[in-house]
């Protein structure tokens, strides 16, 4: 019996994981089939000279200026208790540690969404062991920021927030938080790399290109600060890869954080909406790769000619893409006037448009050329299913 060609690419991709974030991606969660890394502007010598000449005193006049700005955050979340087939009746709480940090000296807090998911209670503990109740203003899985206000008699020390926009593979990065409850660990190492996308990390379902870093990050420090060495934040602390879930090799050394220019941006939302309004197309898709187009010919005797663009996997009932008429098979190889060459740039295009706008796209369906045009959507909670 013929394949659909949607349990076709999940053969193809076996192992990975099918996260509905609006517009969806089949990834490879090892990380095995990262892109190349691009090259980077060639450095001055002199300023070379200037990143080497860092002193000890200037990393502990820096560290003792930002951290009575960084917090430590414990979620308490009920947990029924159950003995055999019978629920007790008794709830326990669950505690959960994680760290964040003051940007506004009215009391505001931001840090990782994970970290207050599904909490009932939320405290915020100072680095002078003053301690608050937190209410959580917003929280967006997809971004993975929420913000926290605490009420204190005075004003905080709050953070500046700095330009992730200029980071450079090489600059120096200092991570501050409560890794496994021991507060205020200050580690330090460089930016290894920028705009990771969440699907190299085995995460499609985040709206983020990440910031790599090989400044030690350990459980507690999700939602801490990571900085430059003026004090200033460029990213919130967020996830690391201990090993690859394709080939089981232990890694070291992988960090990652969110721009802060993105918790920026989220976190403005989530004080003034509530809520963040996410982009939505309602497609599952994959890249154009030799492998893909390999297996369609072999199985489903469709020839797909061209060398790269996005393939449309199934497209969600009643969704944007359903009523623009785009079926699976289809091949988007431009949006507008920005070629799309895999799912990656699809994902990154789609952070600088927001619901309502219209999108032209050109799609090859049987290796004919199509114009389609489509209404963005608003991705809804019962649209998206987070997993871990």
């Amino acid at each position: 019996m013929q394949r659909s060609l949607k349990h076709l690419v999940f053969s193809l991709l076996v192992g990975s994981a099918l996260l509905q974030t609006g517009c969806q991606s089949w990834f490879n969660r090892g990380g095995d089939t990262a892109e190349s890394p691009q090259s980077t502007p060639e450095i001055p010598a002199t300023e070379i000279a200037n990143r080497s000449q860092i002193s000890s005193n200037l990393i502990v006049k820096m560290v003792d200026q930002v951290g009575p700005s960084v917090v430590r955050i414990n979620a308490a979340r009920s947990s029924k208790g159950s003995f055999g087939l019978f629920d007790r009746p008794d709830r326990s709480l669950e505690q959960g540690t994680g760290s964040g940090f003051i940007f506004d000296e009215t009391g505001l807090v931001l840090t990782n969404a994970h970290v207050v998911e599904d909490a009932d209670e939320v405290t915020v503990v100072l680095k002078d062991g003053q301690q608050f109740p937190g209410t959580v203003e917003g929280a967006d899985p997809l971004t993975d920021i929420a913000v926290i206000k605490i009420e204190a008699k005075e004003s905080l020390p709050a953070l500046e927030l700095g330009d992730s926009d200029t980071l450079q593979p090489g600059d120096w990065a200092i991570a501050i938080g409560n890794p496994l409850g021991l507060n205020n660990t200050v580690t330090m190492g460089i930016i290894s790399a920028t705009d990771r996308s969440s699907s190299q990390l085995g995460a499609p379902d985040q709206r983020v290109n990440f910031i790599q870093t090989d400044a030690a990050i350990n459980p507690g420090n999700s939602g801490g600060p990571l900085l430059n060495l003026k004090g200033e934040v460029i990213g919130i602390n967020t996830a690391i890869i201990r090993e690859s879930q394709e080939s089981g090799v232990t890694a070291q050394g992988l960090g990652f954080a969110i721009p802060v220019k993105i918790a920026a941006r989220i976190s403005k939302q989530l004080l003034n909406d509530g809520t963040v309004a996410h982009p939505y197309l309602g497609i599952r898709m994959v890249s154009v790769s030799a492998e893909t187009k390999a297996l369609l010919q072999e199985e489903l005797d469709l020839q797909v000619e061209q060398e790269k663009g996005v393939l449309v996997v199934d497209v969600l009932s009643d969704s944007p893409a359903a009523v623009a008429q785009l079926k699976s098979g289809d091949v988007i190889v431009q949006i507008g006037k920005t070629q799309i060459d895999n799912t990656e740039q699809l994902q990154q295009l789609l952070q600088s448009v927001t619901p309502g706008d219209q999108l032209s796209l050109t799609i090859m369906r049987k290796n004919q050329k199509r114009q389609a045009q489509l209404e963005v959507g608003t991705l809804k909670p019962k649209t998206f299913s987070r997993r871990s």
